[in-house]
């Protein structure tokens, strides 16, 4: 079983920016892949980031340019930098980890609010 605990959401105006950390029960160095995601009310989940155990990442059009996914495989925490918020990135942001074909363990979330 692996456990997932994000951290550092909160309240911010738009333009400011806030930074998401994704805790791992286990060594994250060789799980394959480890994601970001967020919901907003009455919307689906949506990929936001991903890495890859090799440090390819991909940020989905919406977020190019402003958000930025990284990992720190010493201290097993993926984090995601988020600048130049926006009201409509406000969403529940949640974390994943694909361990293996039919392995993917989620985080609980932690809320992301933007005012205008």
């Amino acid at each position: 079983q692996v456990q997932l605990v994000e951290s550092g959401g909160g309240l911010v105006q738009a333009g400011g920016s806030l930074r998401l950390s994704c805790a791992v029960s286990r060594s994250i160095f060789s799980i394959n892949l480890m994601g970001w995601y967020r919901q907003a009310p009455g919307k689906q989940r949506e990929l936001v980031a991903h890495i890859t155990s090799r440090g390819t990442t991909y940020s989905a059009d919406s977020v190019k340019g402003r958000f930025t996914i990284s990992r720190d495989n010493a201290k097993n925490v993926v984090y995601l930098q988020m600048n130049s918020l926006k009201p409509e990135d406000t969403a529940n942001y949640s974390c994943s980890a694909v361990i293996g074909p039919a392995a993917t363990y989620w985080g609980s979330g932690t809320q992301v609010t933007v005012s205008s």
